[in-house]
């Protein structure tokens, strides 16, 4: 569904689309909070990391295997960016994406990331015709853990001590859901 503008998707109240110099500060301004980045693999996030981030994911495309591609997330009315979202293609088996998601503090709690993943999941599954999505999650992020279960993901194993972050090991969840299984929800 991409067209000239860079947009993959639209849903009510969101746009999903590639990312524009004019999203750095926003982008910048909850990637730097730390209450964002608790459970992220970054920390000390700084405004030349925020334009760096952002001027990577204009020059890229979805869907290359073996990359992450960021979507942005804005506001339909105003284009103001609240977020992103991004699917890792998989090297070793393309029709599978691993999912990952960011949404500004101010903007939580108001069901926009589940209408952002939704669209980004019908463009996946649908225009991008993947087989299956995937997602981690640290077992100690509840909200994610409630975004990923909402979507009708199902959670397929407990991986302990999975990966480093911030000098400690962590546990994560993962969730998946099928191509089939979207489309007869």
């Amino acid at each position: 569904m991409e067209n000239s503008s860079g947009v993959y998707a639209v849903s009510d109240r969101l746009v999903i689309r590639q990312f524009a110099l004019h999203d750095v500060q926003s982008f910048y301004q909850y990637r730097a909070n730390p209450a964002v980045s608790r459970f992220q693999s970054w920390e000390n996030y700084t405004y030349e990391d925020a334009e760096a981030f952002v001027r990577k994911q204009m020059a890229h495309s979805p869907d290359q295997p073996g990359t992450w591609f960021q979507y942005a997330i804005a506001l339909v009315d105003s284009n103001q960016l609240i977020g992103d979202c991004a699917i890792h293609t998989l090297g070793a088996e393309p029709r599978i994406v691993e999912l990952g998601f960011t949404l500004a503090p101010e903007y939580q709690g108001t069901g926009y990331m589940h209408e952002a993943l939704c669209s980004l999941l019908d463009y996946v599954f649908g225009t991008l015709d993947k087989h299956k999505m995937i997602a981690f999650t640290d077992v100690r992020n509840k909200k994610s853990i409630q975004v990923l279960e909402r979507l009708g993901m199902r959670r397929e194993g407990h991986l302990l001590q999975n990966y480093m972050s911030k000098g400690i090991w962590v546990d994560e969840y993962q969730y998946a859901i099928l191509q089939s299984e979207w489309f007869t929800k």
